[in-house]
């Protein structure tokens, strides 16, 4: 009784909520700024710094920025490829790690290896060769090249993953499914993916998000004003020193805010797959 009374008592779980509260507080700080001086005038952020209240809430540099750089297609662009990649990224990282990790074929710790070693690669290491090869192959400024390529990308990372979930995957369940009479493709689609739904879920919202922020590769292989994406027309403009600190702070704002309601979005879907691969 005494023992389970002291574990009622003990203040360690909330010393260390309140401790994550105040992390999530600090990191929220230079997202509060960006959004205050968005929403300043030039004559008020010179006059009051960068850290006091606005006092009116000024948009024209969010409009300024928008129609400067045509954000609305800059938007799309980011649209389509990141949701693209996300897509095709969770599709080939399935299929691949159901060959790798149920199917076990010959070679298996060879391949992930590879997999492995092309997480590593730099991407200074690709800009070159996807270059040129971009060029000879008529997909050079297409937004059909950066799918293709961050597809390729991001599939690695989440083949290496799912190889080693499916790996453990039950052998009852599949050896069930093949006694009913179902084929491999079917035990992939009605079985497979709807029991690892959590962790495909948490590589959609990933890929997502990771390819919307990618910069290198796009600023290479987009150099049309109606390809480039978010990330890389911020940087060009920013790059150029043409705006005033409330421009680039609009800037930075419209930049991020589209990542960040994508994730508040599927958070119930990244908690989710979270919760139950700790579970499993």
């Amino acid at each position: 009784m005494a023992t389970t009374a002291r574990r009622r008592r003990d203040p360690a779980p909330h010393l260390v909520l309140w401790g994550l509260v105040a992390l999530a507080a600090v990191m929220l700080v230079p997202f509060a700024i960006i959004v205050l001086n968005a929403l300043k005038s030039p004559a008020d952020y010179a006059t009051s710094g960068p850290l006091s209240l606005p006092d009116e809430v000024h948009a024209q540099g969010i409009v300024d920025f928008w129609q400067r750089v045509d954000f609305g297609s800059k938007l799309l662009n980011s649209f389509v490829i990141a949701g693209s990649v996300a897509v095709l990224a969770v599709v080939v990282s399935v299929l691949n790690a159901y060959a790798l990790g149920i199917g076990r074929i010959r070679g298996r710790l060879w391949v992930l290896t590879l997999f492995l070693i092309a997480n590593t690669l730099p991407q200074e290491a690709l800009v070159y060769p996807l270059y040129h090869l971009f060029k000879q192959v008529d997909l050079y400024d297409t937004r059909l090249g950066v799918i293709i390529v961050f597809t390729i990308v991001q599939a690695a990372f989440g083949t290496y993953l799912l190889a080693s979930t499916l790996s453990g995957f039950p052998r009852e369940v599949l050896e069930a499914a093949r006694v009913d009479g179902a084929n491999r493709w079917q035990v992939l689609v009605r079985i497979v993916v709807p029991i690892s739904r959590p962790t495909l879920g948490v590589l959609f919202v990933f890929f997502f998000i990771w390819t919307w922020n990618e910069f290198l590769i796009p600023l290479v292989l987009l150099i049309s004003d109606e390809n480039q994406t978010v990330p890389v027309a911020l940087g060009i403009l920013q790059g150029q020193r043409m705006m005033d600190a409330t421009t680039t702070s609009a800037s930075a704002l419209l930049g991020v805010l589209p990542a960040v309601v994508f994730f508040l979005f599927f958070q119930r879907t990244l908690t989710r797959g979270m919760t139950v691969g700790a579970v499993r």
